[in-house]
């Protein structure tokens, strides 16, 4: 495991497996840590290295006090900046739900950068204004209930975070979302893109359609019996079905 110095902010990795095929990198979800692909990572580091990390305000990454310090565009070149700490020019992009549309948001931005894509229980955005402000609203309201309750108001495993002043603060710069450009740059993604979804997680499964309809030549991936966090709910469906579509890749 290694941290990364950005500017004061310091952001935790780690690169595990060894192998010829395409690097990979996994970002996790709002709330979560890279501890959330421990299920998935034997199956994926066989024949690659696989890089994990924690986006700034999660996990063992720092949780600066300023607001300003935490933007989707930060994760962006923090992402940028760990391929360059790890010596990779060029690798398969995958995330689940922030982390996948951090994913989307990273392949409009660099393209040359990303062999294939990997979206897990996510979405691109809105095109709607009316829609992305109630997105909005809620991201603002989880962070309202972080600072007033603690890290109780994630649930979960609380104890991968330090901090819920600097969930609450990504959830208030990174989770909220300010525009379309993500939505609008589908139809010019132009790598493999496997689309997955459990098959409960209601709020994402339409989501999950809009994202294999608009990139060309995606497969969509429906994991049976999984909610939102399907890499966990069913690892080995999950496992079988990223596998699967890297070895097609190259």
């Amino acid at each position: 495991m290694s941290y990364l110095d950005r500017e004061g902010v310091r952001i935790w990795y780690e690169v595990a497996g060894a192998g010829d095929r395409l690097p990979m990198v996994l970002s996790h979800g709002f709330g979560s840590s890279a501890r959330m692909w421990a299920p998935n990572l034997a199956a994926l580091t066989a024949d690659r290295p696989v890089i994990t990390w924690d986006l700034r305000g999660h996990g063992r990454s720092d949780a600066p006090e300023q607001q300003d310090l935490y933007t989707a565009q930060a994760c962006i070149d923090d992402l940028a900046a760990l391929l360059d700490a790890a010596g990779i020019a060029r690798a398969v992009i995958g995330g689940l739900s922030l982390g996948g549309y951090l994913s989307l948001a990273f392949a409009r931005q660099h393209p040359e950068r990303v062999a294939a894509l990997v979206l897990c229980d996510t979405g691109p955005g809105y095109r709607n204004d009316q829609a992305r402000q109630e997105w909005n609203d809620r991201a603002l309201a989880q962070a309202d209930r972080l600072e007033s309750q603690g890290l109780v108001a994630l649930g979960g495993d609380q104890a991968q975070h330090t901090s819920a002043a600097g969930i609450a603060r990504a959830a208030r710069g990174m989770l909220t979302q300010h525009d379309a450009t993500v939505i609008e740059s589908l139809p010019a993604i132009a790598v493999p893109t496997l689309v997955l979804v459990g098959s409960r997680d209601q709020p994402f499964l339409g989501a999950a359609n809009y994202l294999a309809a608009k990139i060309p030549g995606a497969v969509q991936v429906v994991i049976e019996g999984a909610g939102h966090v399907s890499n966990v709910d069913e690892p080995a469906q999950f496992n079988q079905q990223v596998a699967s579509f890297l070895a097609r890749v190259g």
